[in-house]
């Protein structure tokens, strides 16, 4: 009896191995092994990374500033005495910090 299931078991086998192959290279584990051997090159590639991603930072943040700065001057225009209240104490805090410099 033990031998009728050997084939079953033999082919049930190489389905699943055949699976976990197709999952490592979902994974590109090879390519992860690879990178990791060589160190210089994780070096390179976190580097640049970091770069992109500190000038993505850096463009994002002028943007909504210009944005925030943009839409605060149309309210003033606007003359509403609640956002010049505003305005005028933010002006004082710069103001101040400037003079303890």
């Amino acid at each position: 009896m033990a031998e009728k299931n050997q084939p079953e078991e033999i082919s049930y086998l190489g389905k699943k191995i055949d699976e976990l192959g197709i999952a490592l290279e979902k994974m590109k584990l090879a390519e992860y092994v690879e990178l990791l051997n060589r160190p210089s090159r994780l070096f390179y590639i976190n580097f640049f990374a970091g770069v992109a991603r500190g000038l993505g930072m850096a463009v994002g943040f002028t943007i909504l500033g210009a944005l925030l700065i943009y839409t605060l001057q149309r309210l003033q225009l606007l003359n509403i005495p609640f956002i010049g209240e505003i305005i005028a104490e933010i002006v004082k805090i710069v103001q101040g910090n400037l003079k303890v410099k």
